[in-house]
C-alpha cells in the first residue's frame, strides 16, 4: 500500500458479553471486506488483518478488553468510523441470540 495513503486508528472496548467469538468475529471482517482501505485489528502484543475472521479469532478478546483499530487507505476515515461503531455496539447483535 502506498505510504501517502491516510492512516487512521483508534481504540475501543468489546461490548459484548462474549467478546470477540466467532459471530462478532465475521461480521467485523465481513464489514471490513467492504472497504478499500487495509484494516488492522491488534490486542495486546498482537496484530492481525481485520478482513480475516481466522486472524481476529486468534487475538482471544474477551468482554471489555480494548481493540486498537488501524486501517490504511483511501476510504480509511469511513471504515474506522464503521468499524469502531460496529464494535462499540455490541456488534449489532443480541448475545441471547447466542446458540
Amino acid at each position: 500500500m502506498a505510504e501517502d495513503l491516510p492512516v487512521v486508528r483508534c481504540r475501543v472496548p468489546i461490548a459484548n458479553a462474549l467478546g470477540l467469538h466467532l459471530r462478532p468475529a465475521g461480521a467485523f471482517a465481513r464489514l471490513a471486506q467492504t472497504y478499500q482501505s487495509e484494516v488492522w485489528v491488534a490486542h495486546q502484543q498482537l496484530r492481525v488483518n481485520g478482513k480475516s475472521v481466522l486472524d481476529l479469532m486468534t487475538l482471544g478478546a474477551a468482554p471489555g478488553m480494548i481493540l486498537e483499530i488501524e486501517v490504511q487507505g483511501p476510504d480509511a476515515a469511513e471504515a474506522l468510523a464503521a468499524l469502531a461503531n460496529l464494535v462499540a455496539s455490541g456488534f449489532d447483535f443480541d448475545e441471547g441470540d447466542e446458540a
